[in-house]
């Protein structure tokens, strides 16, 4: 991909899943990564001088600017970031616990406000290069594009994100600083194997993997890919939008039809 090579990116939750994904893609292109989570990840890139990681609770605002700092110490400026951390939550809210609803918002929803906050503020403190600053890449999902059963605090900390994309994408778009979001499906992560894979999950995981067009569970490095493309100079002119990348989860409804039509299951013959 153009324009990745060299820059450095802020990658949030990458000591696993799309965080630890993204992370590997952009140093696979070039990239200097510097990679934060509130645990430490697998190895990455041993003996890169491309690399660097230091624990961050994204939702403690000293510790998104120690971060930050961090990243500028490691490579003098930043180019962009990737807001990969966050957190399952929810149940409907006649049963949620106020601490329960706040924990996922102030990780999912304020850890992407102040993430967001600091490294934009030291890009508008860096030099354009030809009207360009950087790139802001937050994970929502299709949850926040759309109601699930239970959702509740996650799906409204999605929501939250998905507007403060569109937000921050008008507002900095003057200064060089393209700001767009990706809306995964259910990916194959920790996160969503915590959640289906209990006991009594089963029929709950079919039903999902079902209601993805292309029959399956989506992989961490399309999500990278996505991001990393976000990020690249080859979107240079997309800004402000929340792009599903869910396996058509969210083109609408299937109703059993194409298994009637001949169309899912077995290859045509």
């Amino acid at each position: 991909m153009q324009g990745l090579t060299g820059r450095t990116y802020i990658v949030t939750g990458a000591a696993s899943g799309i965080g630890l994904a993204t992370a590997r893609r952009l140093l696979d292109e070039g990239a200097r990564v510097v990679g934060s989570d509130i645990v430490d990840p697998p190895s990455v890139a041993a003996g890169s001088d491309r690399w660097s990681f230091t624990r961050c609770d994204v939702a403690t605002e000293a510790s998104v600017q120690e971060l930050v700092r961090h990243a500028v110490a490691f490579a003098g400026t930043i180019d962009g970031l990737v807001n990969a951390a966050g957190v399952a939550g929810g149940g409907p809210v006649h049963l949620l616990p106020i601490e329960e609803w706040q924990r996922v918002i102030d990780i999912n929803l304020t850890g992407t406000f102040l993430t967001a906050k600091h490294v934009i503020g030291q890009m508008l403190s860096q030099p354009d290069d030809e009207g360009r600053r950087g790139s802001v890449v937050t994970i929502a999902s299709i949850e926040g594009l759309e109601g699930t059963a239970g959702g509740s605090s996650y799906s409204a900390s999605k929501g939250g994100v998905v507007i403060l994309t569109k937000n921050m994408a008008i507002d900095y778009a003057g200064r060089g600083i393209r700001v767009n979001a990706v809306c995964p499906g259910f990916i194959e992560t920790p996160m969503v194997q915590g959640i289906f894979g209990g006991p009594g999950m089963e029929a709950t995981l079919a039903d999902v993997i079902e209601s993805h067009k292309l029959r399956r569970l989506g992989r961490p490095e399309e999500i990278a890919a996505v991001a990393a493309f976000l990020l690249s100079d080859d979107a240079s002119f997309i800004t402000g939008h929340a792009l599903p990348v869910d396996g058509g989860y969210t083109a609408g409804r299937d109703h059993g039809v194409t298994a009637m039509l001949g169309l899912s299951g077995p290859e045509l013959g």
